[in-house]
């Protein structure tokens, strides 16, 4: 279940910040630092465990604008910022009156991550990844993916000089297979939906020593990169947590990472420790932890995806059950919406803001409307909405739902006539 290097490499000394250890999510069993992602102990996954020091907010604000300005929070080398890398982060915050004007509550966020350099919040976790991977000796960075992390992937090795292998469904987007390609690695489509491509690709770590597969077996690393979210939707705020956030689901690691920055942040001592709730978002043709939550579960049973939400359709997310520990420990919940309340979510966001977000946005703002007005959203709590990724990547979703008003003659009496004036 581990895929690492030889014992010389292994053994060495790298440089990865503040982390020291590796612990096992259930039963707490430590281990030195390794590109391994699951304990040997109790089967569970692993994350990284720090020695944090003394963190100060100006420390962090004298950084640099994208996500190393948090080096001292992440298992990243401590020059991390003098190696070439796609320098992800610093996304805009945007106050949404508007779309809290349209879904009724008074204070509500915007945190647009299609800023980020494949527009994607994929480019946070793997350019953590690629630092982590670079200490290990590793020379290939590789992936299964979606989509926005076959982009980031891609994009991070070119800028590295490193070669790539990024495997992705067949049935992909066409937008995300061309704007992955375009980086020249090694694109492979593969015949199966994306849990037979991250099969494939567990199978192929242990078999390559020097890729790093950035959600494999470098995976505690790289999840750790979603944390930079948290910090700097707290840090945007004015050095405070939001009452409350909602995040669309696919594997589940990023809704958990989110808590855990809110929680490092205020242990720290850079915010105040103020409760907040987390909420989580999927669509209804890959709802697994969805319906685990609405069933009282514990357990979260896959499903085979059937939804336009490709890039949240993961039928056996790896990280359900802490999300559904998450979700319930801060008094949250879990919803899930249709492929039309996607499209419209979509829609809904693009006038009201001017955000044109892909189809996992349309499910985080859908299902912010219909937790809304189910009751579980407080209307009058201060509240997030983490838009991970740019519509540009699905405009299949939207291409029979929108276009011109009218078409014209190029007179201003033929414009006049079409807009009824």
């Amino acid at each position: 279940m581990t895929a690492a290097l030889d014992s010389t490499t292994t053994r060495r000394t790298v440089d990865l910040g503040p982390a020291v250890e590796l612990v096992s999510k259930e039963e707490g069993h430590r281990q030195p630092l390794a590109p391994e992602f699951v304990s040997a102990e109790d089967f569970s996954p692993l994350e990284v465990a720090y020695d944090f020091g003394r963190v100060r907010r100006e420390d962090i604000e004298a950084g640099p604008r994208n996500i190393w300005r948090y080096k001292r929070l992440l298992p990243v080398p401590s020059n991390v910022e003098e190696i070439p890398n796609t320098e992800p982060g610093c996304t805009r915050l945007v106050k949404a009156d508007r779309l809290a004007k349209a879904l009724g509550v008074k204070s509500l966020w915007v945190k647009d991550d299609t800023g980020n350099p494949t527009h994607s919040f994929k480019d946070r976790v793997v350019a953590v990844a690629l630092a982590a991977a670079r200490e290990f000796g590793f020379d290939t960075l590789a992936c299964p993916s979606t989509g926005n992390l076959a982009n980031a992937v891609a994009a991070a090795a070119a800028r590295a000089g490193w070669q790539s292998v990024v495997l992705i469904p067949s049935s992909l987007e066409r937008a995300k297979v061309l704007t992955t390609a375009v980086y020249d690695g090694n694109l492979i489509a593969v015949d199966g939906n994306y849990d037979d491509v991250n099969r494939l690709a567990t199978e192929l770590a242990a078999e390559h020593e020097n890729w790093a597969f950035v959600n494999v077996n470098v995976r505690p690393y790289y999840s750790e990169g979603s944390k930079t979210l948290a910090y700097e939707v707290a840090e945007q705020l004015g050095w405070r947590i939001p009452e409350q956030i909602v995040v669309p689901i696919a594997s589940g690691s990023q809704l958990t990472k989110v808590d855990k920055g809110f929680r490092e942040f205020a242990k720290l001592g850079l915010v105040e420790d103020t409760p907040y709730k987390v909420f989580g978002a999927q669509a209804a043709g890959c709802s697994p932890v969805s319906a685990a939550f609405r069933n009282g579960h514990d357990v979260v049973q896959p499903v085979k995806p059937d939804t336009i939400a490709r890039s949240l359709a993961i039928g056996n997310p790896a990280d359900g059950p802490y999300v559904l520990d998450t979700v319930r420990r801060t008094g949250g919940a879990i919803e899930d919406v249709t492929d039309e309340e996607v499209v419209e979510g979509i829609r809904l966001l693009a006038r009201t803001e001017g955000i044109f977000t892909e189809t996992a946005g349309g499910v985080t703002v859908a299902t912010a409307k219909k937790l809304i007005e189910a009751g579980k959203i407080d209307p009058d709590a201060e509240t997030v909405l983490l838009i991970t990724g740019d519509g540009l990547k699905t405009l299949d979703a939207i291409e029979n739902e929108v276009g011109p008003k009218a078409t014209v003659p190029p007179s201003a009496a033929a414009v006049h006539k079409a807009l009824g004036l």
